[in-house]
């Protein structure tokens, strides 16, 4: 069933340059300023300064460095601080007038300056930051190569796209406005998310017992802003993420867990009283609200708590009442709320939509303010039943004209993320260059209760591949999608459902493009930053429950087209998941490509080098025009 469309027109490789993507948002009275995002091909990175909006919509740049992010106004309204990238430098600290004048640097540290957070009296910036220890990362002028081994004893020794941990802990610091920088925490283990209990204390985020082993649990802490003794202040149920205060109570984003079952969960808001007068309290429910961490830090007004929900594809900012419940939707209806900030009653948010990559709106009032950005071509949303009866849902992005159209399905990654309602530059590239890209959210997606999300555990490749392949169906049913010239791809989990579906379904295929996949558990185990728990949690403890779920099990089955497509540093989904399956399908004597970046991390599609994204880009349409457009 097709429940409603946009009407739009076209976006090329070569138009990464002309993506202009809002990011952050901050506002005091009526100074809004948001940052800025573009792509730049001859550099070879990103740039945009800092830009204010006015009430009527009309903008104008405010800063005018490379890349200014992260912008935070001073409670007096009197100073912003931001992060200023130069080139491809690491971000260090600024802080500028609100009247004008010249942004002065506070900081100058070896692996840059973490988002500001102001003290209440203005006086004083929290933020966080990466340390080296000495001759390492930079801190001398020798290479890597002549750095000192590293000694391993735990098992969350490295993150992708951060890299080795142990060596360069994140710390709490505090500067003041003339840019003198104090050390609040140690290094013996990490922090994030601080946040100003009053003008002398500070609360952030550790894991469980200060990290003293490896735990997925985090608990939240406090800290003189003098310095002085760590001290925790409330034990969460499971993750703990950016506290805040309002009134006399402590609120912050969480999950419930034991154990290493951590995944699937559905973060919630919760509360304590600042006193310690009473145990936490969960206001959200369980099931039905999911709070999205990367629509940025929730915020208090008058009436409740604003954060953003993910609701069937849609990124909705809400009010949640301070006693808690489902709250009310503010913006974000067919629609990706990616930022927001509010000041009074003005509330402002960075909204991103089918044909745009995003728009500033002043809540309520109707004005949407659009940075230069290309047409887009036209979404129409697809909704039908799985063969056990159970809904499915899902995009479908159209090329110009009647078709039929050769279809890719592009599935995404996670399992627990989603296709959303915002603007998706893959499929407007792939949309662009005549293919109808089918974008599904099976039962392991986030956004459709947490039930949903939790479906797969112990059943990949199962209700999964059901969801995917009925949502493609309702595609094909239309007379502008041909279903005799479909492709399969997908990133990470995407990655491994169509390194799946070309074993179970590659009838169904004439290609596929499996890009940063997990193939196989066994090794994924021990060489992903995440593997040592993530594979128990998702497929439990069996090794042959390991082998049974692993596409690589089954390469005998594949026998069409297969690019295999990976980052060389990414630590996510290592490098060994695309050689095994290459050499795998090369030996079978299977029309196999390997394509890898060097210097990417997981990420690459999304903030990977500009020219690295568009040769990829370029890569994929020679790849299906070789496959679906004859």
């Amino acid at each position: 069933m097709l429940t409603s469309s946009v009407n739009v027109l076209a976006v090329r490789p070569e138009d990464l340059s002309l993506l202009t993507t809002p990011g952050t948002v901050a506002v005091s009275g009526d100074l809004v300023l948001v940052s800025i995002a573009t792509p730049d091909l001859d550099s070879n990175t990103y740039r945009g300064g800092l830009h204010r909006v006015f009430p009527d919509g009309t903008t104008m740049p405010w800063t005018h460095g490379d890349r200014d992010n992260a912008q935070r106004i001073s409670p007096d309204g009197r100073s912003v601080a931001f992060l200023r990238v130069a080139g491809k430098s690491k971000p260090q600290l600024y802080v500028m007038p609100v009247d004008g004048g010249e942004p002065r640097r506070l900081t100058d540290l070896p692996l840059g300056a973490g988002a500001p957070v102001w003290s209440p009296d203005s006086t004083r910036i929290a933020f966080v930051a990466r340390v080296p220890e000495a001759g390492r990362y930079g801190t001398t002028d020798d290479g890597p190569e002549a750095e000192a081994p590293r000694r391993i004893t735990r098992l969350d020794y490295r993150v992708d796209d951060v890299g080795f941990l142990a060596d360069r802990r994140s710390r709490l610091h505090v500067v003041d406005l003339d840019g003198t920088v104090s050390e609040l925490t140690d290094g013996s283990h990490d922090v994030s998310d601080p946040a100003w209990l009053d003008d002398s204390t500070l609360v952030f985020v550790a894991p469980r017992d200060l990290g003293a082993v490896e735990t997925l649990h985090s608990d939240l802490y406090t800290v003189p802003a003098a310095g002085g003794e760590v001290s925790l202040l409330v034990r969460g149920a499971g993750e703990t993420s950016m506290p805040f205060v309002a009134g006399t109570s402590l609120y912050w984003l969480g999950t419930d867990f034991t154990g290493i079952d951590a995944v699937a969960r559905n973060h919630g808001l919760w509360k304590a009283p600042l006193d310690g007068s009473a145990s936490p309290v969960r206001l959200t429910d369980v099931e039905t609200v999911d709070v999205e961490r990367l629509s940025g830090q929730p915020v208090a007004d008058a009436e409740g708590v604003l954060l953003v929900v993910r609701n069937r594809g849609a990124l909705e900012l809400r009010r949640i009442p301070f006693d808690g419940g489902p709250g009310e939707v503010l913006t974000g209806s067919e629609a990706a709320v990616r930022s927001f900030a509010t000041d009074g009653s003005t509330v402002v948010a960075v909204v991103s939509t089918p044909d745009s990559p995003g728009q500033v709106e002043f809540v309520g009032t109707g004005v949407r303010t659009a940075f230069s950005s290309v047409p887009a071509r036209r979404v129409v949303e697809l909704s039908g039943s799985a063969s056990d009866g159970y809904p499915v849902h899902g995009w479908l992005v159209l090329p110009d004209g009647e078709g039929p159209h050769p279809v890719v399905l592009a599935v995404h990654g996670g399992p627990f993320m989603y296709h959303s309602w915002g603007f998706f530059d893959e499929a407007q590239v792939y949309a662009t260059a005549g293919y109808a890209v089918v974008l599904p959210n099976p039962r392991g997606s986030a956004g459709y209760g947490q039930s949903h999300g939790q479906a797969v555990i112990g059943r990949f490749g199962t209700v999964d591949v059901d969801d995917v392949l009925s949502v493609l169906d309702v595609a094909l049913a239309r007379p502008d999608c041909d279903a005799e010239r479909v492709g399969v791809m997908g990133g990470s989990y995407g990655g491994f459902m169509t390194s799946w579906l070309s074993a179970h379904h590659g009838e169904r295929f004439k290609a596929a493009w499996s890009e940063r996949a997990v193939n196989a558990w066994d090794s994924f185990s021990g060489s992903s930053d995440i593997g040592y728990f993530f594979t128990d949690a998702y497929c439990g403890t069996d090794p042959e429950a390991h082998r049974v779920m692993s596409p690589l099990t089954y390469v005998e089955k594949i026998n069409l087209p297969f690019a295999v497509v990976h980052s060389e540093q990414d630590w996510r989904c290592p490098l060994e998941q695309a050689q095994r399956m290459f050499v795998a399908l090369k030996r079978r004597g299977v029309e196999a490509e390997m394509l890898i970046f060097p210097g990417e991390g997981h990420e690459l599609t999304r903030s990977g080098q500009p020219r690295h994204r568009k040769q990829r880009f370029d890569a994929v349409l020679e790849w299906w025009g070789r496959y679906l457009k004859s």
